[in-house]
């Protein structure tokens, strides 16, 4: 019983500064009900008997309220002791500002009520004393005149919080507390359950990444032999290919203290609050050591120093960087505290940021190749209920060039898909549905289209694929169709060939069949519309890039003028008149050389070109199989040389 007791001890309730803006609130209701309770405790009377009283002598004094057509009555001593006033003696109350009258009234007109005091004066000859006064709330007058103040107030404290991070609680949410730090620690038992095993491929990152959380978790494994723990690790890769979902595993993996904020979180327009909140940070960190800080988004901070234009416009940012820069390799060390960013804009970075002592280690995450796509796959395709005898390596070859967001935006598109026609389990066609969904966009099948325009789209798209079956190094194509999605009104999907390096006649094919749909329309109809508009973006890009970037024009030469580090780039460019000249006419020449290439070559295949187009305006949508209907086998295999064609 006693430890019963002892658990049910009442515990003392908790200061809130709320009580005191109570007790202030009721303070000043009372003090203004008690400054006025000479007329709210008086007794009241009627005109008629206080002029009795008046008549009798027992008035000593009247005091008119003008403002508020009141009167006040003041009874002499004697008049005090007769019984009709017994009940009219004044109480005495505390804070009372004036002596308390023992009768009020209305009077109505002031001036007949003048006269009529005048004649009693006159007639019945009383003394008494006649006095005028307005009445005043004093205390209301000065809220009133604190009133604009206190507002302003209160709209400066609410802009401040919402600008500090909103709310009340928490570092930042006070009004004072807008240079703390707003990084999240985050506990691997509750808030993080990512763990190396879902994140699939990025074998290497994650290689460099597990070497930092067991360096945290044995750090005499390295430091017997001499080495010394690393300061930061950088991840750089394109959007979507999985540096944050690697931060999470690392927090879930670490068994350390693990802080992570946003780039931008540093950002705020009170000038010195991104260094103090740096600083914020690595006190944090260090107080908690070994400890890990996983800072996304980093070039929102990190980037080069001196490159705005606009003079003095970002100064706070430089701050911001020179604090953390001095912090992850200054004058004071730091033990055991790992810096972990991630950017897919590396090329915009501050040298003195990226260089060894602050990010010892920069770690690419690349695209996943086909092996790692189906890895990404297995993860995404685990609380699907899928179709028995799913071909993963069907699906991971379909999806080149995409990155593990993507991946997971087909998983959840073909479940979607699959539950909209009431299927009980995901298929292979609900995949390439996906597939389709997310490269082409929706389909428009109620789109107006004129029998005209409808041949002409289906003339351009099969001249798309008669030009890449016939070419050796074009993609091989998997489906065509003329249903508008997006903003296309036909498309044609092809798979290409994951290269590492790609050779002059390899992008020649690719412009080539680039170009076919244009040809196509020149050889069928003697027209050209606009249709070819994205077709000629992607071949102009593609012949600027090799007599700029890749150095694939004899005419201009084994010269470059591509800037890796972004640091060239402006109004002047890095060439002569006469080299852009050069430039533009090489372009040139590769462009029209392509697109002459493809008109011979369907000037050649012109019966089966219309024979394609044909079944397409029929089906509206046709795969490789119907191709091999019309042209037969590829004329090559991976084996065999090209063909030449001459032009």
């Amino acid at each position: 019983m006693a430890d019963n007791n002892k658990n049910t001890t009442p515990k003392k309730p908790k200061f809130n500064a709320w009580w005191i803006y109570g007790a202030v609130i009721i303070g000043i209701i009372a003090l203004n009900l008690f400054s006025n309770n000479d007329v709210s405790e008086a007794n009241k009377t009627s005109v008629s008997d206080f002029f009795e009283y008046l008549k009798n002598g027992d008035v000593k004094e009247v005091e008119i309220i003008t403002n508020a057509r009141k009167a006040k009555v003041y009874l002499t001593k004697e008049a005090l002791e007769k019984d009709i006033h017994k009940k009219a003696k004044a109480k005495s109350f505390p804070f009372a500002t004036s002596p308390t009258p023992n009768y009020t009234f209305d009077y109505g007109d002031l001036q007949n009520f003048e006269n009529n005091i005048d004649d009693i004066r006159k007639d019945h000859k009383v003394n008494f004393a006649l006095d005028y006064d307005k009445e005043n709330n004093a205390i209301g007058e000065l809220l009133f005149s604190l009133l604009p103040f206190v507002l302003l107030i209160g709209v400066w404290i609410f802009i401040m919080r919402r600008m500090s991070g909103g709310g009340g609680g928490g570092a930042g949410g006070q009004i004072f507390n807008i240079g703390k730090s707003k990084a999240k620690l985050f506990d691997e038992k509750t808030d993080v359950k990512t763990s190396f095993k879902d994140v699939a491929g990025l074998e290497g990152a994650k290689e460099e990444v597990q070497e930092i959380v067991d360096f945290l978790k044995h750090p005499e494994k390295y430091t017997s032999l001499g080495g010394k723990i690393p300061k930061g690790a950088l991840l750089v890769g394109s959007p979507g290919t999985g540096k944050t979902l690697l931060a999470k595993a690392v927090a879930g993996e670490a068994k350390v203290p693990f802080f992570s904020l946003s780039g931008s979180d540093f950002v705020e327009m009170f000038v010195g609050v991104g260094a103090s909140r740096v600083r914020d940070l690595f006190k944090q960190a260090k107080e908690k050591s070994p400890s890990i800080i996983f800072i996304d988004e980093i070039d929102a901070i990190g980037r080069a120093r001196g490159k705005n234009a606009m003079s003095g416009s970002n100064d706070e940012r430089e701050n911001t960087l020179n604090q953390l820069l001095t912090e992850m390799d200054g004058f004071g060390t730091n033990t055991n505290v790992i810096v972990i960013a991630a950017t897919n804009r590396a090329d915009i970075l501050d040298k003195a940021l990226m260089r060894a002592g602050r990010f010892d280690r920069q770690i690419y995450v690349d695209l996943p190749d086909v092996r790692e796509r189906k890895e990404i796959f297995e993860v995404h395709l685990r609380p699907l209920k899928k179709a028995e005898g799913l071909d993963l390596d069907f699906l991971s070859k379909q999806t080149p060039g995409f990155s593990g967001a993507d991946i997971a935006n087909v998983c959840n598109e073909a479940a979607l898909i699959a539950a909209r026609h009431d299927k009980k389990a995901v298929d292979k066609q609900d995949f390439l549905d996906a597939v389709d969904r997310i490269i082409g966009g929706l389909e428009k099948k109620n789109k107006i289209i004129t029998p005209e325009e409808k041949r002409a789209i289906a003339f351009h798209e099969a001249g798309h694929a008669t030009v890449s079956w016939m070419l050796e190094h074009a993609a091989p194509l998997v489906k065509v169709t003329i249903v508008p999605r997006g903003q296309s009104l036909g498309a044609a999907w092809y798979l290409p060939e994951e290269r590492l390096i790609v050779r002059p006649e390899q992008m020649l094919d690719e412009m080539c069949a680039a170009l076919g749909g244009r040809a196509a329309e020149k050889v069928i109809f003697n027209k050209i519309s606009t249709g070819a508009l994205s077709d000629l973006e992607k071949v102009t890009k593609q012949a600027r890039s090799m007599v700029t970037v890749y150095g694939l024009s004899d005419k201009v030469g084994n010269l470059t003028y591509y800037d890796s580090s972004g640091q060239e780039a402006g109004f002047t460019k890095p060439y002569s008149e006469q080299t852009a000249e050069l430039i533009d006419k090489e372009i040139s020449e590769i462009i029209e050389k392509q697109y002459d290439r493809a008109i011979a070559l369907l000037e050649k295949h012109k019966d089966k070109l219309t024979e394609l187009a044909e079944v397409l305006l029929d089906k509206e949508v046709i795969f490789k199989d119907n191709l091999e209907k019309i042209f037969g086998k590829r004329p090559f295999d991976k084996t065999e040389a090209s063909i030449e064609e001459e032009v």
